[in-house]
């Protein structure tokens, strides 16, 4: 089902991915339970399930909304959140984990490479990785406040 997934090293490879993963998630006061995100392969695939939804029902759908339907209730608390913000962070979180496990650092151009190297790159996911740039960034300091746009975008 998931063909494109199938390169993505073994947990051994990556032990630190969830850590590096919630970390950055924590820090846009966005839920990421272990459960749904506690693996590369986890998040891709869930991250993957939200974008299909997201194809289906488009961009201004929200995570409530989608709730049933994608078997993702762990992320209730973030219910009013658009899953188009949300799977944006989802990526850029991927993109964080993978590259501080690997390679210590994350831009623009390597969350876009990840998300289109996996088959989730969607024409609006740089947009929204523009405006929200502390989606991948660290040093940004207004990426605590986040939380509150994400049911604006």
């Amino acid at each position: 089902m998931y063909s494109h997934l199938s390169f993505i090293p073994k947990r051994s490879a990556m032990p630190d991915f969830y850590k590096y993963f919630k970390e950055n998630m924590d820090s846009l006061g966005l839920p990421a339970p272990e459960s749904l995100f506690g693996t590369l392969q986890l998040a891709l695939a869930n991250a993957t399930i939200l974008m299909n939804q997201i194809d289906k029902f488009g961009t201004r759908v929200t995570l409530g909304e989608l709730g049933a339907a994608t078997k993702l209730e762990g992320l209730g608390v973030a219910a009013a959140c658009t899953a188009a913000f949300y799977v944006g962070a989802v990526i850029g979180s991927i993109a964080v984990a993978t590259g501080r496990t690997l390679s210590g650092g994350t831009t623009i151009g390597e969350v876009l490479f990840c998300a289109n190297q996996r088959g989730l790159y969607r024409p609006w996911l740089t947009e929204t990785l523009q405006r929200y740039p502390g989606i991948y960034k660290a040093d940004v300091a207004s990426r605590s406040t986040y939380r509150f746009h994400a049911a604006l975008v």
